[in-house]
């Protein structure tokens, strides 16, 4: 796999998990008692951005180093993909 294509999939990796982290162990306003005027009850007191991107980078990089070894290693192919989704075997 080129270079260019593994930075291309840990980035679509990156997005995905950065959007499964955002609500870890937030609060909202309403929650904590804190309403700032003019602002939604519902948005987050501390959003702690830098600890989620943090979180967000180490959580990508187990799963697209998963991904390097089930790909570099062919430890699944496409027919068993198509097993799987019961594409083959059903003549």
């Amino acid at each position: 796999m080129s270079v260019s294509t593994s930075i291309a999939i840990y980035f679509i990796i990156w997005w995905v998990v950065l959007f499964a982290v955002l609500p870890w162990g937030i609060r909202s306003q309403v929650e904590t008692g804190e309403v700032v005027p003019g602002s939604d009850p519902g948005a987050p007191a501390l959003p702690k951005l830098l600890s989620k991107v943090i979180w967000t980078t180490v959580v990508s990089l187990v799963i697209f180093a998963a991904f390097q070894v089930i790909y570099r290693y062919r430890l699944v192919g496409l027919d068993d993909l198509a097993t799987l989704w019961g594409l083959l075997g059903r003549r």
